[in-house]
């Protein structure tokens, strides 16, 4: 039986999704791409999970597209323009509410309701860094390594890298890590804004486990949930129209049992018991 590109598993309203190609450093493939749509399609849909985890197995968090898939195209060339496109940019579902720019490939984790954290446990490189980026949080190893590399394929910056780069690390940092190419490590990531933070590479796991499960039974769901549609759904607003969506949400978030529970808890000296409602 064949060794599963990808992981799946829930534990504690934690989904933790693991690319399973170690040996490759995770080089992510046409399986790994449509398995984690599904698994995180599965996450959403289940109510006992809270927060998701994405990260990778061995050294690796992801070392880009498959080189294979790479080498066949500049040894054989691309059929048509048309062709290219619609392989390079893939098929998005269309989910109702949720604004076109987060349909697309790897956007769609910005339309996704419930955090995505990347837990990088080592090189993120190319569309691995994509990958990352995507996600809403990313947590490092101080083994971990990142790197856009595109010039140096003769390629550019993918999938949206130019819109979401800047928007996290600045526009003279972006331009510096996709013109030079060159390997940023952890503490410079974290410098940069690339990284929210990095922890020691023996203890790694647990204190990603940790801060998952932070967030995923010591905060309200219903406020993650609407404070990421708030935030992303921002990008594209002005600050009349924020301040008037925070307006309407805090209403709404008042009349909720989790904002019940979040003055109960805290008045009572216990642990919440919020119910994303």
């Amino acid at each position: 039986m064949p060794t599963p590109e990808t992981i799946y598993e829930v534990a504690n309203r934690v989904a933790t999704i693991t690319l399973n190609r170690p040996e490759k450093l995770n080089a992510w493939t046409a399986t790994i791409d449509s398995e984690v749509r599904s698994h995180m399609a599965e996450a959403e849909r289940d109510d006992q999970v809270r927060v998701i985890v994405l990260t990778g197995a061995g050294r690796g968090f992801c070392a880009g597209a498959d080189m294979s898939l790479l080498t066949s195209v500049a040894s054989q060339g691309i059929q048509s323009d048309q062709d290219a496109a619609a392989r390079l940019g893939g098929s998005s579902p269309q989910k109702p509410g949720i604004p076109p720019d987060f349909q697309k490939k790897y956007s769609y984790f910005l339309g996704i309701e419930k955090p995505i954290l990347a837990a990088i446990n080592g090189h993120a490189v190319g569309l691995g860094l994509v990958i990352a980026l995507y996600c809403d949080l990313r947590l490092a190893s101080d083994a971990a390594r990142f790197s856009t590399t595109f010039a140096q394929r003769g390629l550019i910056a993918e999938y949206g890298m130019a819109w979401m780069l800047p928007r996290i690390v600045g526009l003279p940092n972006a331009l510096d890590l996709l013109y030079s190419a060159r390997t940023v490590d952890s503490a410079e990531a974290l410098r940069l804004g690339l990284v929210n933070q990095v922890f020691p590479h023996d203890t790694f796991v647990e204190r990603v486990k940790e801060y998952a499960g932070d967030l995923a039974s010591r905060v309200s769901p219903r406020s993650l949930r609407v404070i990421k549609r708030q935030v992303y759904g921002a990008m594209f607003q002005t600050l009349g129209e924020s301040f008037d969506l925070a307006l309407t949400e805090m209403i709404a978030s008042l009349k909720s049992e989790d904002f019940k529970e979040g003055v109960a808890h805290f008045l009572e000296k216990r642990a919440p018991v919020f119910k994303g409602k």
